[in-house]
């Protein structure tokens, strides 16, 4: 029976996406196509041995318009022959790049696939896909939902209330990211995973100095008179401190098979395990991440406390602390390097990120199992499930 395996992933440094990041000077192109040279280069890969390369781009516009993933691969010096896709998952679009380039190989389909992802918010901020005043949901929305959807920062908030959420506890988790970002980089832990890139080779919105203190001297960043009269039970403690920001960069991950990858003698780092994807209250939006998590554990046959590691996307503070309300985790095992309120959130390149993270941390701790979830934008949510091979 075949199994699929992921033997090479890689990431750029996270930039702030802002026009003065450090990585803003970057075309969304040539970060995605950086990621993919560096992985061919770090597994030694004939390139033109690779079947696919499945990208995740969230904003589809502008320099990230016309399927960037085929310009990277085309830019990286890939074969003209290596076809390539962009796929839309939201947040989670390049986690699902990497479901289906594993699903790919399970199936017979693929030998060899890279599943990657980009998001450039300095040069494509986001939302700048939906011109003014135009409606992306369409009117069959607009009657199943008569009071209308809400922007994701008010999902936050809601979620706040909804778990009892405090202030205080999301200021602590977002504090913690950060200090664990930090000593990460100090101890050399994201050294095998990141690939420098013109002079810069650490994420940019690690704050090593954050406190729980600081992060209260900040202000709510989404109240509005009108969600507020619609939803009293908001306590408006959702801040710039305790969700992710804004950022560029860029990841990829090489998989294959445990027989194609003894044929061509590389080394696997993890096994993809199992794959679950379910949707959610488009209202809530954010907590797909607990039903996935329940399904993915149910497909695997384990229990949670058969999982070592936990990456959980840190879109919100609250987002992690309820999923970790409902399913009891030990937040000791949670983005344990840090996770997306400190290192950052580039869209559609945090899935792969997040996996690229994760199986360099568990080869450095012995992990076992770890499990990689996503909370995405309309109510979705990804969850894997990797082995220790």
């Amino acid at each position: 029976m075949r199994d699929a395996v992921v033997v090479e992933a890689v990431r750029t440094p996270i930039g702030k996406g802002k026009p003065n990041g450090s990585l803003a000077h970057v075309h969304p192109v040539e970060l995605l196509a950086h990621t993919l040279r560096t992985l061919v280069e770090r597994s030694g890969v004939d390139p033109a041995l690779i079947d696919d390369v499945i990208g995740g781009t969230v904003d589809q516009v502008g320099e990230q318009a016309m399927n960037t993933t085929r310009y990277a691969a085309l830019s990286a010096g890939f074969p003209e022959t290596v076809p390539a896709t962009t796929v839309d998952r939201q947040c989670g679009s390049s986690q699902q790049a990497v479901h289906f380039a594993a699903q790919g190989v399970l199936a017979g389909a693929y030998d060899l696939v890279v599943a990657c992802g980009v998001e450039s918010m300095s040069r494509v901020p986001m939302w700048s896909n939906v011109p003014p005043g135009k409606d992306p949901f369409g009117p069959g929305i607009a009657e199943r939902y008569p009071d209308g959807l809400v922007p994701q920062g008010i999902s936050a908030e809601l979620i706040a209330a909804k778990w009892s959420i405090t202030r205080e506890q999301m200021d602590t988790f977002a504090a913690t990211s950060h200090h664990r970002a930090a000593d990460a980089w100090q101890q050399g832990l994201f050294d095998a995973e990141v690939a420098p890139l013109d002079g810069v080779a650490r994420d940019e919105s690690v704050r090593p100095g954050s406190t729980p203190e600081i992060l209260a001297g900040l202000r709510p960043a989404y109240h509005d008179p009108v969600f507020a009269a619609r939803f009293p039970q908001i306590e408006w403690n959702v801040t710039a401190g305790n969700a992710s920001p804004v950022n560029d960069g860029a990841s990829a991950v090489l998989i294959t098979s445990s027989e194609t990858a003894a044929r061509l003698g590389l080394r696997p780092l993890a096994r993809l395990h199992s794959f679950a994807v379910t949707g959610s209250d488009p209202l809530l939006m954010l907590t797909g991440v607990i039903p996935a998590t329940d399904k993915v554990l149910r497909r695997a046959g384990l229990r949670l406390d058969d999982i070592d590691l936990f990456e959980v996307n840190e879109a919100f503070a609250s987002v992690v602390l309820a999923w970790r309300q409902e399913t009891g985790a030990d937040l000791a095992k949670v983005n344990v390097h840090g996770g997306a309120i400190a290192l950052g959130h580039p869209l559609g390149a945090s899935g792969t990120r997040l996996t690229t993270t994760l199986v360099h941390a568990m080869r450095e701790r012995g992990a076992r199992y770890a499990l990689q979830t996503m909370c995405e934008a309309g109510g979705l949510a990804n969850a894997m499930i990797l082995e220790s091979v």
